[in-house]
Protein backbone atom coordinates (compact mmCIF):
# COMPACT_ATOMS: atom_id res chain seq x y z
CA UNK A 1 0.00 0.00 0.00
CA UNK A 2 1.40 3.38 -0.94
CA UNK A 3 1.51 6.42 1.31
CA UNK A 4 -0.87 9.27 0.70
CA UNK A 5 0.75 12.51 -0.36
CA UNK A 6 0.44 13.84 3.18
CA UNK A 7 1.86 10.64 4.71
CA UNK A 8 4.79 10.67 2.30
CA UNK A 9 5.50 14.31 3.11
CA UNK A 10 5.41 13.55 6.85
CA UNK A 11 7.69 10.53 6.35
CA UNK A 12 10.14 12.54 4.27
CA UNK A 13 10.13 15.35 6.82
CA UNK A 14 10.72 12.96 9.74
CA UNK A 15 13.62 11.34 7.91
CA UNK A 16 15.20 14.55 6.65
CA UNK A 17 18.89 14.90 7.39
CA UNK A 18 18.29 17.88 9.65
CA UNK A 19 15.69 16.07 11.75
CA UNK A 20 17.72 12.86 12.00
CA UNK A 21 20.76 14.88 13.09
CA UNK A 22 18.68 16.79 15.64
CA UNK A 23 17.35 13.53 17.12
CA UNK A 24 20.90 12.21 17.45
CA UNK A 25 21.93 15.35 19.33
CA UNK A 26 18.97 14.87 21.68
CA UNK A 27 20.15 11.29 22.36
CA UNK A 28 23.67 12.52 23.05
CA UNK A 29 22.41 15.18 25.45
CA UNK A 30 20.31 12.58 27.30
CA UNK A 31 23.32 10.27 27.71
CA UNK A 32 25.46 13.21 28.78
CA UNK A 33 22.89 14.24 31.39
CA UNK A 34 22.83 10.70 32.82
CA UNK A 35 26.62 10.72 33.10
CA UNK A 36 26.66 14.13 34.77
CA UNK A 37 23.91 13.16 37.20
CA UNK A 38 25.89 10.06 38.20
CA UNK A 39 28.69 12.28 39.51
CA UNK A 40 26.62 15.21 40.82
CA UNK A 41 27.01 13.92 44.36
CA UNK A 42 30.70 14.76 44.12
CA UNK A 43 29.86 18.44 43.88
CA UNK A 44 28.36 18.51 47.38
CA UNK A 45 30.06 20.95 49.70
CA UNK A 46 31.44 18.20 51.95
CA UNK A 47 33.06 16.25 49.08
CA UNK A 48 36.18 17.25 47.17
CA UNK A 49 35.71 16.42 43.51
CA UNK A 50 38.92 15.09 41.97
CA UNK A 51 40.37 17.16 39.14
CA UNK A 52 40.08 14.27 36.67
CA UNK A 53 36.32 14.12 37.32
CA UNK A 54 36.04 17.90 36.93
CA UNK A 55 37.87 17.64 33.60
CA UNK A 56 35.68 14.75 32.43
CA UNK A 57 32.48 16.58 33.41
CA UNK A 58 33.66 19.66 31.51
CA UNK A 59 34.40 17.48 28.47
CA UNK A 60 30.84 16.14 28.66
CA UNK A 61 29.42 19.66 28.91
CA UNK A 62 31.51 20.70 25.89
CA UNK A 63 30.20 17.92 23.63
CA UNK A 64 27.66 20.08 21.74
CA UNK A 65 30.28 22.74 21.03
CA UNK A 66 32.99 20.27 20.02
CA UNK A 67 30.87 17.79 18.06
CA UNK A 68 28.71 19.57 15.54
CA UNK A 69 27.83 17.24 12.68
CA UNK A 70 26.15 13.94 12.04
CA UNK A 71 29.37 11.98 11.56
CA UNK A 72 30.60 13.16 14.97
CA UNK A 73 27.23 12.23 16.46
CA UNK A 74 27.49 8.77 14.90
CA UNK A 75 30.87 8.26 16.56
CA UNK A 76 29.48 9.36 19.92
CA UNK A 77 26.49 7.02 19.59
CA UNK A 78 28.43 3.99 18.34
CA UNK A 79 27.73 0.81 20.30
CA UNK A 80 29.36 -2.59 20.50
CA UNK A 81 27.57 -5.90 20.05
CA UNK A 82 26.48 -5.77 23.70
CA UNK A 83 24.81 -2.39 23.13
CA UNK A 84 27.38 -0.47 25.16
CA UNK A 85 28.61 2.91 24.00
CA UNK A 86 32.12 2.58 22.59
CA UNK A 87 33.34 6.18 22.45
CA UNK A 88 35.84 6.78 25.25
CA UNK A 89 34.27 10.16 26.06
CA UNK A 90 31.49 8.32 27.92
CA UNK A 91 33.81 6.34 30.18
CA UNK A 92 34.21 7.88 33.60
CA UNK A 93 37.91 8.07 34.36
CA UNK A 94 39.20 6.37 37.49
CA UNK A 95 42.19 8.64 38.00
Amino acid sequence: MDYTTEEQAAYDDYNSTAKVTARKLVQIKEIRLQKLKATDWMSASDVTMPDYIKTWRQTLRDIPANHTNESAYNLLLARNSDGELTNSIWTQPTS
